[in-house]
């Protein structure tokens, strides 16, 4: 690997940091004092900032050695929330709040971020702007597409934006990216119908509500296996049906949640539409009424083909072309999905390893994403810290037509 000198001589030093981090991970929108820590540390090395965008979003600003003169200019992406769950591990710098863990290695991602704000600032070797984009709220909170209604890209224009999410399973010295959608939109769903309750003896005196319910369910399943072409992805998931309190008694009414997921926004429209449709015309057979629920969180993240072409060309001259593989499209959803929408550029995947790398004391689980054994691989921060370094050269060196 070509991990770059002077990254790799300060990455200790990042990595007390990061595990800092992860010792006071903070929910979304409450990033108050990982946002102080990455301000100072930015601060620190004579690099400019604004903070606000988002809430509690931190945008460093790097000009190369021009002082920005030329006009060009690149975005990088970490994301710094936690989630609110429990962690397992009692190692030292487990998280240190109850109910709150980096279960997601957000904190990894804000640390190969700051390793590369520090090699920018000190070397500036490079044409333009660079813009380090810390951002809040990835974990549901959209806090991407509240930083672009703060005027994130008005106030700091770029040509292109890159994200990077770290990926267990993969060997570590490994990256995945590909053209076209990477990660699936994610909509939630609630829709509750309404009968009349009466004697379990006697249901013919009332509307049950659970079969009607029943029949949904199953003829959800026919809008993946019959309305949609089979080669267009999508997840229609009923994960929770709550209705009656005693087992003599047909309900009043019955509710269903769920989440559905695809990776266009034409499968999208097609699954709510017939969803809808499904829910009111199954009610209404039965003499029910129906109240249809359908929100849509984050859209799909789709990567640019020039940017994902360009990014694998960085990754390669890192790692070597065998050890940038293809990514392979999740159902999992992913906020920088607002930013692509807005900008070309791509979203990439660098390998997290199985799990050796924690130390003792982790919990008896798996190291995958949002298990409470989870910890960030600190031997990532050189790698990740290169390849940003290497990729905002790369595109700040282009000719301007070929951005």
């Amino acid at each position: 690997m070509q991990i770059i000198d002077t990254i790799a001589a300060q990455a200790a030093g990042i990595a007390t940091v990061r595990r800092d981090i992860h010792a006071h991970p903070e929910l979304c929108f409450e990033e108050l004092r990982t946002a102080d820590l990455v301000a100072q540390n930015l601060a620190d090395w004579g690099i400019p900032l604004h903070r606000g965008l988002g809430t509690t979003g931190v945008v460093g600003i790097v000009h190369g050695r021009d002082g920005g003169a030329s006009g060009r200019a690149i975005g990088l992406r970490a994301d710094m929330d936690a989630l609110p769950m429990q962690e397992f591990n009692t190692f030292d710098h487990a998280s240190r709040h109850p109910g709150k863990m980096h279960a997601c290695g957000h904190d990894g991602h804000t640390a190969m971020l700051l390793a590369a704000a520090q090699h920018l600032a000190q070397h500036r070797d490079f044409d333009g702007t660079v813009y380090l984009i810390f951002q809040p709220a990835e974990e549901g909170g959209g806090g991407a597409r509240e930083m672009i209604k703060d005027g994130l890209f008005e106030r700091f224009p770029m040509e292109a934006v890159f994200g990077m999410h770290n990926w267990p399973g993969m060997a570590v010295g490994q990256f995945a990216v590909s053209p076209g959608p990477v990660m699936a939109s994610t909509s939630e769903f609630k829709i509750t119908i309404r009968g009349k309750g009466g004697h379990a003896a006697m249901p013919h005196t009332g509307i049950d509500p659970v079969p009607i319910a029943c029949q949904m369910v199953q003829s959800f399943q026919t809008i993946i296996s019959r309305n949609k072409k089979p080669v267009d992805a999508g997840v229609i998931s009923v994960t929770m049906i709550h209705a009656g309190e005693a087992t003599n008694v047909v309900p009043d009414s019955c509710e269903l949640q769920g989440t559905v997921r695809t990776f266009t926004l034409e499968v999208l429209d097609l699954i709510e539409q017939r969803m809808r449709k499904i829910a009111q015309h199954a009610c209404a057979a039965h003499d029910a009424q129906c109240d249809f629920e359908f929100v849509r969180n984050y859209p799909p993240t789709v990567n640019a083909p020039a940017e994902a072409a360009f990014a694998r060309k960085v990754m390669a001259s890192i790692v070597g072309e065998a050890n940038v593989l293809a990514q392979e499209p999740t159902m999992g959803a992913e906020d920088f999905s607002y930013m692509l929408q807005a900008l070309p550029g791509a979203y990439c995947f660098i390998a997290n390893g199985d799990g050796d790398h924690r130390a003792l004391g982790h919990g008896g689980g798996p190291c995958t994403l949002h298990n409470p054994s989870y910890d960030f691989n600190d031997a990532l921060i050189p790698l990740g810290a290169t390849y940003w370094v290497r990729l905002a050269h790369e595109w700040l060196n282009q000719p301007r037509e070929a951005a």
